[in-house]
């Protein structure tokens, strides 16, 4: 039986107000337990919620860190900053479990936060999903397949995993999903957020390195293409002079102002904005 435990008791956060470290939200059977992390800005809340969904091909990375190419800690400070919660979520990798085991835990660390939201000091209907590469993949997934995401914001995600071409023994796409995506077409089309896309898609922010040689511009294209046809919302920010995790840019800092604007900007009734600045 999947279990998870209350939340462990606040203490003062780096970012201002109160964190909450090492939350166990999902206690899967054989695996290790999964943690997340909480930022609650000072003040009286409650307050909306992101989660940030980390990257790392699916087979590496933490809740923790951010990409080399980011100021440690620059997102969750930004987010606080602007008056929002922002929950740090681990999930399984590919080498503990393929999927749909991460999109499964990126839901269950939204109901968590639902369940709790009370206690957490947070207003779970007002929650945003923000994740960079693989993690930009799970959190396209969780607002196309869940109604609980009201916005959310995608840096250079794969978005169609057979289009992708990453067919080799060791590729990420083929840990991910245990065999090649040539064989497995229906594990991919379920594993690509392209394949989910629908009128009821909440609004997007996708930004994506032009100079990406790891996962094409095309991918962050493909989403936007199709949530527009479908008549849903979505802004594509092609970053000139930008790799992978956006290396080479000089102004990560001001990317990260502009997806926290465009969560604010979703998330918050208008006109209650902390700290808004134009997406460009």
């Amino acid at each position: 039986m999947d279990l998870s435990l209350p939340p462990v008791a606040p203490v003062p956060s780096p970012y201002g107000g109160l964190s909450r470290h090492g939350v166990s939200y999902a206690l899967r059977t054989g695996f290790r337990p999964l943690l997340l992390d909480l930022h609650v800005p000072a003040g009286e809340g409650p307050f909306p919620v992101v989660v940030w969904l980390h990257g790392g091909a699916f087979r590496e990375g933490d809740r923790r860190y951010l990409p080399s190419t980011l100021r440690p800690g620059s997102v969750f400070e930004a987010l606080v900053a602007a008056g929002l919660a922002v929950a740090t979520v681990d999930y399984r990798l590919s080498g503990e479990a393929h999927y749909p085991a991460q999109l499964d835990d990126v839901t269950a660390a939204v109901r968590y936060l639902q369940e709790y939201a009370g206690e957490l000091g947070l207003d779970a209907g007002r929650l945003g999903v923000w994740g960079e590469s693989a993690g930009g993949t799970l959190a396209a997934l969780a607002a196309l397949t869940t109604d609980a995401v009201t916005a959310a914001v995608c840096w250079y995600p794969p978005t169609d995993l057979a289009a992708l071409g990453h067919h080799g023994p060791d590729s990420p796409v083929t840990q991910l999903l245990g065999g090649c995506s040539s064989e497995l077409v229906a594990e991919a089309d379920q594993a690509s957020p392209v394949s989910h896309v629908s009128s009821a898609a909440p609004p997007f922010l996708l930004v994506h390195g032009v100079q990406d040689d790891l996962v094409p511009l095309s991918q962050s294209e493909a989403l936007h293409e199709r949530l527009l046809a479908a008549g849903a919302r979505s802004v594509l920010v092609p970053v000139e002079g930008a790799g992978h995790c956006f290396g080479e840019y000089p102004d990560t800092e001001g990317l990260i102002a502009d997806a926290v604007a465009f969560l604010s900007a979703e998330l918050f009734p208008l006109g209650q904005q902390v700290s808004r600045r134009s997406v460009r």
